[in-house]
């Protein structure tokens, strides 16, 4: 009898759960999985607004030998690599200089995470101004010193690396403070047992701190992995693709080819593709995880 009523009770409680997680799993249909299913579905046609007919893998061999294709993904890989490299980098920098004490400490973290939460629209515009040929203050502050303008966003150049300083310059403050999240996680025990050992301090970051670290490490790594392959705001605002197609991303040519051109049967295969890319990647995130664990 006990048995009995236990199983009843733990079958009520399942419902109970089965009701709050309802919502979540609602929302994750509706707007994840469906929309997935039916973008794989229209990659297989030639959807323009007004007619669908199936035409197979069309899209996909077209895809193959489109160079605009072919400079998006470059020029995606490009952005997120370097992107990726310097805000984990200074990240990490910035991260160890302010976990010490120092005067106006937290204006100084206020400050650099402040870009972060700023809209994305709004920066790029400011950027925008900053690197305006005529009288931009990036070109001012080069003439301080008797260099000459530089076209920032109108030469092939200096486009992609004009877009990737401003995304650093965005984004660093994030990759700080998650930084200083992990620094403060690790036991001074640690450094003080290392000390008392000789260990100096070069020794005491490689030995100590980028070991501890890496979780933390790892985290920033692949969501900044998936967040740089889906860049499009600061494109769009600042160069449209250009030069001659020299910043255009993978999200660009999708809006391009679904908004400008109609053409959304073949924006579908190409979200299918960078949606192939991310989940490539988030299994690697799990693989990974799941090595660690064991």
């Amino acid at each position: 009898m006990k048995g009995r009523r236990n199983k009843a009770v733990s079958l009520a409680e399942n419902k109970i759960g089965y009701v709050l997680i309802a919502p979540f799993y609602m929302f994750l249909l509706v707007f994840v999985l469906i929309p997935i299913v039916v973008n794989l579905y229209l990659s297989f046609t030639n959807y323009d607004l007004n007619n669908a007919d199936w035409v197979g893998w069309k899209n996909y061999r077209v895809l193959i030998s489109d160079g605009f294709f072919h400079a998006a993904l470059k020029n995606t890989f490009v952005y997120t690599f370097f992107t990726l490299l310097f805000t984990m980098g200074l990240g990490l920098m910035l991260a160890l200089v302010l976990n010490r004490k120092l005067i106006g400490l937290l204006l100084l973290r206020m400050s650099f995470f402040m870009p972060h939460i700023t809209s994305m629209v709004a920066v790029s515009m400011i950027w925008l101004w900053i690197y305006e040929p005529s009288h931009g203050l990036a070109n001012s502050f080069l003439n301080l010193f008797g260099l000459k303008n530089i076209q920032w966003l109108f030469d092939k150049s200096w486009a992609m690396p004009s877009v990737i300083f401003m995304s650093v310059w965005k984004f660093v403050g994030y990759n700080m403070v998650i930084y200083l999240a992990g620094l403060q996680s690790i036991p001074k025990d640690l450094f003080e047992a290392a000390s008392v050992d000789g260990a100096g301090p070069v020794r005491r970051f490689f030995g100590i701190t980028l070991p501890m670290l890496a979780p933390v490490t790892f985290f920033l790594f692949i969501t900044g992995l998936i967040n740089n392959f889906n860049v499009f705001e600061q494109i769009q605002i600042l160069t449209n693709g250009g030069p001659v197609n020299s910043t255009t991303t993978l999200v660009h040519q999708i809006y391009n080819r679904a908004f400008n051109d109609f053409q959304m049967g073949y924006a579908a295969s190409l979200s299918m593709v960078l949606l192939a890319i991310i989940t490539l990647i988030t299994i690697a995130n799990f693989k990974y995880g799941n090595q660690n664990h064991e």
